[in-house]
């Protein structure tokens, strides 16, 4: 009796995007050089939502991308969907893409009674079916230990790091962070400026009014400096603005803003467009529409670093290796 089997099962990569970023998965499926599966996708009259995958996609290698952007529940209901649609498709391995982590900044507790929602978001991951999470500079490295399975935390420094050299290399750079809790993250870069000096801001903040802080004072030499003021993330502005001000209080030649994720709510762009910092850099790991640029705003891609890890993940290769030099 001849076999049933055919030929040797192959490794199929395939890419599902939400609608929450279209424009970022397009670019990394260019890369990749694969198709996104198209999808059927859209919202029941009470905001309930619908999905389902238009190919079918029994063994495949799923990588499903989502950024969790504004209206951010949306975006992070209709990706846990996705992931069950995937699960009982049988899809044989799920990796969850998230550019920018939903509720990362709610990593722990500050007061009694409060959620710890950034472990509650790795735990519905995991029960829809995710096998594995890729995400961009996490608010806190922690967070890597809430999914129970591997996760893949890239570092958009280089890519950040590669046009601040270019632009500002020849000048005297001091690294600034924002506030104490962001010193290691601010000595990753200034290893990467030729060991350029280390500074940050002193503030305060009130754990009962969110998105409020007040910047005391500025810890380190930053006179006649070019100051490479770091963060993970830019939502109202408030606390960068302030610390731009404070450096060039203390006598900085310029100010520079870098961040990596784009929130930009309510009074950001105003706040950040008649700042006194000269550049806001910052990736599209969040979709930034016309409305929210502006003259000083530089905006660099994310899709390489994703494609590239999305590639190392697919071949069983190095993650870590992206990363080296």
């Amino acid at each position: 009796m001849s076999s049933l089997l055919k030929q040797t099962p192959t490794k199929k990569i395939m890419l599902f995007s939400g609608r929450a970023h279209p424009t970022l998965a397009e670019e990394v499926a260019n890369l990749l050089e694969v198709e996104i599966v198209p999808t059927t996708a859209y919202d029941f009259a009470n905001g309930e939502i619908y999905i389902r995958f238009d190919e079918s996609v029994r063994g495949c290698d799923a990588f499903v991308i989502q950024s969790h952007n504004e209206p951010i529940n949306d975006a992070i209901m209709e990706q846990l969907i996705m992931i069950d649609a995937l699960k009982r498709a049988s899809a044989k391995r799920i990796t969850v893409i998230l550019p920018f982590y939903g509720y990362a900044r709610q990593d722990k507790k500050h007061l009694g009674r409060e959620p710890i929602s950034a472990r509650l978001m790795a735990d519905l991951f995991l029960t829809a079916g995710a096998d594995r999470l890729m995400t961009v500079d996490l608010h806190t490295a922690q967070i890597q230990g809430f999914f129970d399975g591997p996760v893949d935390h890239l570092l958009a420094m280089p890519i950040l790091t590669r046009h601040v050299k270019k632009k500002y290399g020849k000048r005297d750079l001091t690294v600034v962070s924002p506030d104490a809790g962001r010193i290691k993250v601010a000595e990753s870069w200034a290893n990467s400026l030729a060991n350029a000096p280390l500074a940050f801001i002193h503030k305060t903040r009130d754990p009962r009014k969110p998105n409020e802080s007040k910047a005391n004072r500025v810890v380190g030499e930053v006179e006649g400096r070019t100051c490479i003021l770091v963060d993970d993330l830019i939502d109202t502005g408030g606390t960068i603005v302030q610390a731009a001000e404070a450096l060039m209080a203390d006598g900085a030649e310029d100010v520079v803003i870098v961040a990596t994720h784009a929130v930009f709510s309510g009074p950001a762009i105003d706040r950040l467009k008649n700042s006194t910092a000269c550049e806001v850099i910052v990736t599209n790991t969040l979709p930034i529409g016309d409305e929210k640029r502006f003259d000083k705003l530089t905006v660099l891609s994310i899709a390489p670093l994703l494609a590239q890890a999305t590639a190392a993940v697919f071949e069983d290769g190095s993650v870590t290796s992206l990363f080296k030099n």
